[in-house]
């Protein structure tokens, strides 16, 4: 029998396993091979899988002798014990250990992308506000200053949901909602009240709302008073209908659920009466967000969302990406992305502060990867980030801002903040996204209280599963059934289509606006 017809029978490595990089000595398993697989590479080699290996985790595509790097995304992720050809990568023949990367040319200097020219560019449906942002979405807010307040703000909102707010009377009004929260008061002063008085501003201030309702107890630290001084401080006027409620003031809670029930009906004519027109897919604020991760996201669902991230910022629109611990092994490769050597310099402090910040509460960044990622195949922090920062696509870094800072430039800008989705999903929004793309592998169903929040699959089984929690799959990457190009095309159309109202998130069908921010934290820019 000849070497081909050989190869013909036994079978292709394409079948059963991805090689991600061309310089990778592994290979990525699609669905769980059986004991003493033969599988042909592409350069013709045949290796034997000895043991069952579960899809999301990778075997040595030869073998890699003991102090070699393992290899992924043509990037160290781990450095062998002692690896034989066709054996599962672990922790029990692979350490953590990867060299720490920190050069950055001194005249740094990357050019700005390819941008489609104005008149071939996408446009969707927006709400153009008075000081020229554009919205997804037109809602009505309430806004508690507090924990105080939050019960209230809740029940408002619920309420004036279920007996005042009509789609058919209010057509250009998308609801009514809270961003209730346990903080506010018996905090520190100083930069948590910083930050508080920031995301609470920026959510109020949102192209997503027609108009705010502010409730406060009266005796808090973060009270109407507070949060009205950290309005007037933007450049821009705070031009929107605003209603104030003070609990002690007015008489309770009873009084103030009443009195909040009669600011919404009053408001809700005038918030109506904007109306979406065409605009340029240039003024998407586009936040990028992973959860439930698993060893196919950095692969499929990640680097789609990036094409459909270029694709934005292409166009002249802005993308977000958080989550700094999992930039944590990769940030060399943003730092070299960045547009000058300040930018790429500011890249490397975001995330030794993240690390420092981490340190002081006894834990390290390695083990951010939880145990589902685990399960998933994401054995260590690199793996994880190497296939997190694909979200965000392969045009340059314009800057970085502080969590729920917004940018100062369009295109593609860094947010501090942490992995946890509650936190960091929230914060995006703060800082001005306007549609979120969350990926997820194992499934996540959060969203978020005033921004579509869109789940983009990693594999086609977690889609056909959480299929009435889940918008689009990424898992035809995996089958073979589709290219990145394809999928970040479709992702692309999907947030025009849904950032112009024409169809809603499953996050919004199903009613989720988690709500929390990440007040723990000090300045670290």
């Amino acid at each position: 029998m000849s070497v081909a017809s050989y190869i013909e029978e036994i079978g292709s490595v394409a079948d059963y396993a991805i090689i991600v990089d061309p310089r990778d000595n592994v290979a990525v398993v699609k669905t769980e091979t059986s004991p003493n697989l033969d599988l042909a590479l592409p350069d013709e080699r045949v290796i034997s899988i000895k043991t069952p290996i579960p899809p999301g985790h990778r075997f040595a595509t030869r073998a890699i002798p003991s102090g070699e790097f393992v290899l992924q995304f043509g990037q160290p992720i781990g450095t062998s014990l002692g690896i034989s050809e066709g054996e599962m990568i672990s922790h029990d023949n692979m350490t953590d250990d990867v060299p720490i990367v920190r050069d950055l040319p001194e005249h740094l200097r990357v050019p700005p992308p390819l941008y489609i020219p104005e008149n071939e560019r996408a446009t969707f449906l927006g709400f153009r506000r008075p000081d020229g942002r554009v919205g997804t979405r037109n809602y009505v807010l309430i806004v508690p200053t507090s924990m105080c307040a939050s019960h209230e703000a809740q029940q408002i909102s619920m309420m004036a949901e279920f007996a005042l707010y009509n789609r058919q009377k209010y057509p250009n009004v998308d609801g009514v909602v809270a961003i209730p929260h346990n903080k506010g008061c018996g905090c520190q002063e100083g930069s948590t009240i910083e930050v508080m008085l920031r995301t609470l501003s920026n959510y109020a201030d949102h192209p997503n709302v027609g108009g705010v309702i502010l409730i406060d107890l009266g005796c808090e630290k973060t009270n109407l008073a507070k949060v009205e001084q950290y309005l007037l401080k933007r450049q821009k006027s705070f031009d929107k209908p605003v209603a104030k409620i003070g609990i002690q003031e007015v008489g309770g809670t009873q009084a103030t659920i009443e009195r909040g029930l009669r600011d919404v009906e009053r408001m809700l004519p005038e918030v109506n009466r904007i109306e979406r027109e065409p605009v340029p897919v240039s003024e998407i604020v586009l936040g990028v967000k992973c959860g439930g991760s698993d060893g196919f996201s950095g692969i499929s669902a990640n680097p789609s969302l990036g094409r459909a991230a270029d694709l934005l910022v292409r166009s002249g629109g802005t993308v977000l990406i958080t989550e700094v611990p999992e930039f944590c092994g990769a940030e060399h490769i943003l730092a070299n992305r960045a547009k000058d050597a300040e930018t790429g310099r500011a890249v490397y402090r975001m995330v030794d502060w993240y690390k420092d910040y981490a340190s002081k509460f006894g834990a390290v960044l390695n083990q951010n990867p939880s145990p589902g990622n685990v399960a998933g195949g994401l054995l260590n922090i690199t793996i994880k980030s190497l296939g997190a920062i694909a979200k965000a696509g392969t045009t340059r870094v314009e800057g970085v801002v502080e969590y729920a800072e917004r940018p100062h430039d369009r295109g593609l800008n860094l947010m501090q903040g942490p992995g946890y989705d509650q936190e960091s999903t929230p914060g995006l929004v703060a800082a001005g996204a306007t549609v979120v793309v969350f990926t997820t592998g194992r499934g996540t169903t959060i969203g978020n209280a005033i921004a579509p929040v869109i789940k983009l699959a990693s594999n086609t089984p977690v889609f056909e599963r959480m299929s009435r929690d889940l918008d689009l799959s990424a898992g035809g990457v995996i089958d073979g059934t589709e290219t990145i190009d394809e999928v970040g095309t479709r992702v692309f159309e999907h947030v025009r289509r849904v950032a112009s109202g024409e169809v809603l998130a499953m996050a919004e069908e199903n009613k989720h606006r988690e709500f929390q921010f990440w007040a723990e934290q000090t300045v670290s820019l």
